[in-house]
């Protein structure tokens, strides 16, 4: 991308979905960046988009919105199965890309486009909101400063305040791959390569998901290189609101990263709080700083990450996890 640091950057943004309308919310105040097109399969979507950020077009045409000349950067919020052609016109097309986890639901799709953006060489940066949460980020610095010593230990906990439609679990990937890996992503981040998963998995909430081959309710072992272990718990309802946290334990300390506050009053008289209801709320901040340091790379010609050779380690244990829930059985992982 060839712009002056000064001049706004101009966007095609394509999926105006929920999670689309909640970034182009954050792009409309979002100082040097212009959206040019907001692309939809439904042009009804994609004109509410428009409207968010003043945008002069909507179509549902992506590719006519990709190669459009006054076009410098594609951002991506479509369904996971859509994500790789996008990725690879907009590579072609010589636009950096900003695209909503996972990369792919397919570790062979991801590499087809992990090479063509190297062949092109254009960068291309994956949504793990999360790392740009600053409670994840100041954990991420004590680690790598050793406060916490040698990490022997880690733990995750992902629980939606209610599960999204069926529809959209049948085609998101199922639980591991749609939703567990931002916390794989996070123990990459965190602990290092992990070279062995486990799963068990439930359908407790909704009987809906045996037709979707997906459960509602999971335990994920993890074996680190480092030898260290850890547990990822997921699930698709709570009665008290958006469960996220993540707690490493090293040899000398251990952290803990939970939502601010405490959840309601489960009877014992103490005042309850108003939990956190989606992740929209949740990360509202690191949804914004993530798209703010997107933009800062391009400007600065430096590499953005999570690349997709980091999105592909999240993608191999969330499909490892997977394997494991339908096998039963551990399934190891090769290191790179």
């Amino acid at each position: 991308m060839k712009t002056h640091p000064a001049a706004p950057i101009s966007v095609a943004f394509i999926g105006a979905g929920r999670i689309g309308l909640m970034h182009l919310t954050n792009l409309s105040r979002m100082p040097g960046v212009r959206v040019v097109e907001v692309v939809d399969a439904h042009l009804a979507a994609a004109q509410q988009g428009a409207a968010i950020v003043d945008a002069p077009r909507a179509s549902t045409n992506p590719l006519g919105a990709i190669n459009a000349a006054d076009v410098d950067v594609v951002l991506i919020a479509t369904p996971t199965a859509t994500h790789p052609e996008l990725i690879a016109a907009a590579i072609t097309a010589g636009k950096p890309v900003w695209c909503e986890k996972p990369v792919a639901l397919s570790l062979a799709d991801a590499a087809t486009v992990r090479d063509l953006a190297a062949q092109h060489n254009v960068p291309v940066m994956i949504g793990y909101m999360r790392r740009f949460d600053e409670r994840y980020a100041q954990l991420k610095r004590r680690i790598d400063a050793g406060e916490l010593g040698a990490i022997e230990r880690f733990r995750a906990v992902s629980i939606d305040a209610a599960p999204p439609s069926l529809a959209f679990i049948k085609t998101s990937g199922g639980i591991c791959i749609d939703m567990l890996i931002h916390d794989f992503d996070l123990a990459l981040h965190l602990v290092g390569p992990i070279v062995a998963v486990h799963s068990w998995g439930s359908v407790l909430v909704d009987p809906g998901f045996y037709d979707a081959d997906d459960v509602d309710t999971v335990m994920v072992m993890l074996k680190f290189a480092n030898g260290a272990l850890g547990v990822v718990e997921g699930g698709r309802r709570t009665t008290w609101g958006y469960d996220i946290r993540t707690e490493v334990s090293g040899a000398l300390a251990r952290a803990f990263v939970a939502a601010p506050g405490a959840m309601p009053s489960d009877g014992d008289g103490a005042p309850a709080l108003v939990p956190d209801q989606s992740f929209a709320n949740r990360f509202v901040d690191a949804y914004v700083s993530e798209l703010a340091y997107f933009f800062r790379c391009l400007r600065e010609q430096t590499t953005p990450k999570p690349d997709i050779a980091d999105a592909m380690a999240s993608l191999r244990v969330a499909r490892a996890a997977t394997e494991s829930l339908r096998t039963g059985t551990v399934v190891t992982l090769e290191l790179d």
